[in-house]
């Protein structure tokens, strides 16, 4: 045999070997560095993600863009069938300079952020770490139970809380303790705190979102790790500070982000029960407005362009919040692999 044969033949040999020492340790085989695997394991992946990307592009991106080329504009129901008249940052300075601008973005910022802290958040994570301390067909019910608004439909579910704060002798709340929320015996929406009952009825609801969410992951904290604290004397308040609440960060961020984004553009509850009011914007939030500018007539017709500039600065808002939830929780932290150092 020649030296190049023998060459070829030691190194066949060679990987022979690693590849047997390999199977016998259990390692990954050697990958191929193959181009045409390559690009076809790429297609492939893209080929299961297009459809979710047609649905982004169709009903998310287009819709972004086309309300983005909206907002230039004046278009509106008076002069819908005329060509669109473009007229740069007009809506924009419209809006920031209307008078009721400062009272709108106050009801948003107290609305959203009373309603996260107390019941999206706070009671929901209350609810789930009750539920989980007591037997397991007694936490279910209890579970059930508060799912109930989430399963009412809307209108069903807002004419309940109508009939609670209706004026005497309907309404059952003031049949029973008119004067705690100032109501007075009157109508309770009217005369007394709207803006506790419109919290009251949407955070029932959210509540009952992150109490699912938050269920599921202390329930997925092994058990072990509880047995041990409480072997070591952990009392019950040191287990859900120091074990239970930072290992459902990611959960926390979650609810937190998708809680946040879901209060800036949700209105259907404060139209159904308030539509605003009562008086002159004293419910009334930023999506609501988008909403009233678009499709109401507040000065005798629909305001599509000036509506659609109110939902851009509603969704710019939205962006930068979820950036800040993103920093704030350590995002990257949460879903790196961990460091074998750390293991």
């Amino acid at each position: 045999m020649t030296e190049k044969q023998l060459s070829a033949t030691e190194q066949l040999m060679e990987q022979e070997a690693d590849s047997l020492a390999r199977a016998a340790i259990g390692a990954p085989k050697q990958p191929r560095s193959s181009l045409g695997r390559r690009v076809r394991s790429t297609v492939s992946a893209y080929g299961f993600l297009l459809p979710a990307i047609a649905l982004v592009i169709t009903f998310f991106i287009i819709p972004g863009i086309l309300l983005i080329i909206l907002s230039f504009t004046n278009l509106s129901s008076a002069n819908f069938t005329e060509p669109w008249e473009f007229i740069g940052f007009a809506n924009f300075e419209r809006l920031f300079t209307d008078p009721f601008f400062p009272k709108i973005l106050r009801n948003t910022v107290f609305y959203v952020f009373t309603t996260l802290i107390f019941f999206n958040l706070g009671l929901a994570l209350v609810l789930a770490l009750v539920t989980t301390n007591i037997p397991r067909r007694r936490g279910f019910f209890f579970r059930l139970v508060w799912l109930l608004p989430r399963l009412t439909p809307s209108v069903v579910y807002i004419l309940m809380w109508k009939r609670i704060g209706s004026a005497d002798p309907f309404g059952i709340y003031n049949q029973f303790m008119p004067e705690v929320l100032g109501a007075s015996g009157g109508n309770l929406f009217l005369g007394g705190a709207p803006w506790a009952f419109v919290i009251l009825t949407n955070g029932f609801v959210g509540a009952s979102f992150g109490m699912i969410i938050f269920t599921s992951a202390l329930m997925s904290i092994p058990e072990d790790l509880i047995t041990a604290a409480k072997v070591d004397g952990a009392s019950t308040w040191r287990i859900i500070r120091d074990i239970k609440l930072p290992l459902i960060k990611w959960p926390l961020l979650f609810i937190a982000t998708y809680q946040t984004l879901s209060l800036l553009t949700s209105f259907e509850y404060i139209l159904l029960l308030t539509e605003g009011g009562p008086g002159l914007f004293t419910t009334e939030v930023w999506a609501l407005t988008a909403y009233k500018r678009a499709f109401s007539s507040y000065f005798g017709n629909s305001q599509w362009a000036f509506g659609a500039t109110w939902a851009i600065v509603l969704v710019a808002v939205a962006l930068v919040m979820a950036v800040l939830y993103v920093k704030i929780f350590k995002f990257n932290e949460l879903v790196e692999e961990p460091r074998i150092e750390n293991l």
